[in-house]
């Protein structure tokens, strides 16, 4: 297990006229592995939660384990270790890009941990290589001179260059045009499959999440209301509705292909999968295989 929260609870301004119950006796496991999307509505708690997971937010009340580890026990935690092992991405990173060359930008992180040289050089080759920015072409560039998209793969790399093993990432896509979001969204998903680390994918967007994520999280006013796969809880489209979300529409038109007697699984989440299942349900109507 890497990550436990126990009945964590965030009260911003606790005992004034403006008091905010943003977390109530939140529970959650996060197991090695996992791509674990976590889904809400804005101001459901989501990035209140996230922040907690590196120190970011001390919780009111509960706490949080990592790998075993009480992080707000007695004893005193390394902090800057701990944000080492749990890299957070926020909403906008390439607001926080300030080096001179994207190398110095990405190369931040490591030489902090007190990396040797050539170590640093390797972690930047790697982390520019995983968010698919040529070493040779990038390295020397100003960040400031990059698309957007660009600088926010750049940003990216430096939280990936201090390997870490869990990366948080609070709705990275948010800004961006459709050919950036799409470029995006598969390198998660690939530095995910080929460097196994864990993460945890902040979203609103279901159709995101219906294409990375194993599991997903449901939260709602401070309190997680599902958990499970994206077919178990996608299947829950009356309950997600009535809390303001909803379910992707390519799984909403097989529902309703379903629902009119078509033999289509339901368990679909992107347009590749519907397509074959909508061409097999025909050829097998018409008694040809597919």
């Amino acid at each position: 297990m890497l990550i436990q929260v126990k009945d964590l609870t965030h009260i911003y301004m606790s005992g004034s006229p403006y008091e905010h119950w943003a977390l109530n006796k939140v529970n959650l496991e996060v197991c090695q592995g996992d791509f674990l999307g976590l889904i809400g509505r804005t101001g459901s708690g989501k990035t209140t939660l996230v922040q907690h997971l590196n120190g970011l937010l001390k919780p009111t009340e509960g706490t949080v384990l990592f790998k075993g580890r009480d992080l707000y026990g007695e004893q005193e935690v390394d902090w800057r270790e701990i944000r080492q092992k749990v890299g957070l991405v926020f909403q906008y990173p390439e607001e926080q890009l300030f080096g001179e060359t994207v190398f110095e930008d990405v190369a931040f992180g490591p030489r902090k941990m007190g990396l040797k040289e050539e170590e640093v050089e390797r972690r930047v080759e790697k982390a520019l290589k995983m968010v698919n920015l040529d070493f040779k072409e990038f390295s020397g560039r100003s960040p400031f001179n990059l698309s957007r998209g660009e600088m926010r793969r750049a940003a990216m790399a430096g939280v990936l260059s201090m390997e870490p093993e869990i990366l948080v990432m609070d709705e990275p896509s948010s800004g961006l045009d459709p050919r950036g979001r799409k470029m995006l969204l598969e390198q998660v998903k690939q530095f995910h499959r080929q460097a196994g680390i864990t993460v945890i994918f902040v979203s609103h967007n279901m159709e995101e999440v219906a294409q990375l994520a194993n599991r997903l999280v449901v939260m709602e006013k401070g309190q997680i209301v599902m958990d499970g796969s994206p077919a178990e809880v996608f299947r829950e489209a009356e309950k997600l509705m009535s809390i303001g979300l909803g379910i992707p529409q390519v799984t909403r038109l097989m529902l309703e292909l379903k629902n009119k007697g078509k033999g289509v699984r339901t368990e679909v989440f992107s347009v590749e999968e519907a397509r074959r299942e909508i061409v097999t349900e025909f050829l097998e109507k018409q008694g040809e295989k597919p």
